[in-house]
């Protein structure tokens, strides 16, 4: 598969698709007619542009949970390049899947009147019977759901993204659409979900709030660089935190000359095997250090206030290490290690042609142990806003299909005995422009 970024077209239709869509107009009759006209005039009233109204698709609603920090985003506002932003899009409606002891979406419903609905169909129609939004943001992520025998929890996030669909098909039109973190724990099921955002020619933005958030230092890989290896360390659970590393890793290494070719290979490792390999890697170990050079949260031994970390305490302190070797179709490599019991934060190192290397930390201040908010999700709500307003998604969807793959992937290699597999299916080639798209401030 190749694809060149932006991968979404401005139109909500694409030109095939609109004979299609003409039929099934016509078949609908005038009332749907009727609808679909004001639908397209409603972002406008007495000549005063509206702003976007959204729907929102969440697990549960509770302290810290993701749903909470966008709803109360789109609600409350946030600070963005110092002053209080309140943004240009409007959350009407809401679909919460489960409600615990500590929910939070019903007060939300009563301080800021928007409903909860009892189905994502109504909450994409207002309760009417066609679609009646400007976007859709499902948060399917915390909650209580089953775990499978590989140790994934089994979000609806498929679920929730094909109810939305349907939605869309029975309406004639579709929008923008935003899905947090990776797209499934079924492959297939990622493959489809992109393979309906190209068919229904809606922008699909997806992922992790890492891509987005500050660096420190303020660092950009060079468009069309001669980048060889990357190197993202990180803390964190399998099927959990490996995404936000690997998409920590992949927004820098899809800058690279040429572009992203896809994956061959995904070997996944625990413990002394990891240190073994390493050996053997002298450029994927130079690069663990300078990422770890940028850790502002690397423990040091007790007896030791400022340390700087060696190989023998990086494996006494990394309790239960994990490391995701993959290599990709163009011969570049990408490592990721989760050292929990090491670091708290998550860096990247990257290594060009010439052997210099660029680093940084993507700050990642998690509450409530370093801060009493999580503003790491102002940039990523910005970003939802700018492809609902924008009809136009800043980077392609086939990124975190490929981070979902290697994820997914990464836990299948576990699961099997810490085997390497040959990944066929990530043979996903795409491209992004030069823009940049992380916070600065």
């Amino acid at each position: 598969m190749s694809f060149q970024s932006p991968a979404c077209d401005l139109k909500p239709w694409s030109q095939s698709s609109r004979r299609d869509f003409l039929g099934r107009l016509s078949l609908l009759g005038a009332l749907s007619g009727t609808h679909q006209l004001a639908a397209a005039m409603a972002t406008h009233r007495n000549g005063e542009k509206l702003p976007k109204r959204v729907a929102l698709i969440a697990t549960e609603v509770r302290r810290h949970s993701h749903a909470q920090h966008f709803i109360d985003r789109l609600l409350e506002g946030y600070g963005w390049h110092g002053s209080h932003y309140f943004p240009d899009i409007k959350l009407v409606s809401l679909y919460v899947d489960q409600f615990p002891a500590n929910d939070l979406a019903r007060d939300r419903e009563r301080r800021h009147g928007v409903p909860i609905y009892s189905s994502i169909a109504e909450a994409l129609t207002l309760g009417g019977n066609h679609l009646d939004v400007d976007g859709v943001i499902i948060i399917a992520e915390h909650g209580d759901y089953p775990i499978n025998a590989k140790g994934q929890k089994q979000y609806p996030r498929y679920r929730f993204f094909k109810e939305v669909i349907q939605v869309f098909e029975q309406s004639g039109r579709s929008v923008p659409v935003f899905n947090d973190k990776h797209y499934s724990t079924d492959w297939d099921e990622c493959t489809a979900m992109v393979a309906d955002s190209h068919r229904l020619s809606f922008p699909l933005l997806a992922g992790s709030s890492l891509p987005v958030t500050w660096r420190i230092p303020s660092v950009e890989m060079p468009w069309n660089s001669d980048l060889k290896e990357s190197v993202c360390v990180c803390y964190g659970g399998v099927d959990s935190y490996d995404i936000h590393g690997l998409e920590t890793a992949q927004c820098m290494s899809e800058r690279r000359h040429g572009g992203e070719s896809g994956v061959r290979t995904v070997h996944a490792m625990r413990g002394d095997g990891i240190w073994e390999h390493l050996a053997s890697q002298p450029s994927t170990h130079e690069l663990l250090m300078a990422a770890l050079s940028r850790s502002h949260q690397c423990r040091t031994p007790a007896d030791r206030p400022w340390s700087p970390p060696t190989m023998d305490w990086i494996k006494e302190a990394s309790t239960g290490a994990v490391a995701y070797w993959i290599e990709h179709l163009d011969g570049f490599r990408t490592t990721l290690f989760m050292l929990n019991g090491l670091v708290q934060d998550f860096t990247y190192a990257g290594m060009l042609a010439s052997g210099k290397v660029l680093s940084c930390q993507m700050h990642l201040p998690m509450p409530p142990a370093h801060t009493t908010t999580a503003d790491f999700f102002n940039p990523l709500s910005r970003r939802i806003e700018e492809t609902i307003v924008n009809q136009l998604a800043p980077y392609p969807p086939e990124r975190t299909l490929l981070t979902s793959g290697m994820t997914l992937f990464g836990v299948e290699s576990l699961y099997r005995g810490e085997v390497k597999l040959n990944t066929p299916e990530l043979a996903i080639a795409y491209r992004v422009g030069p823009q940049s798209t992380y916070w600065r401030s």
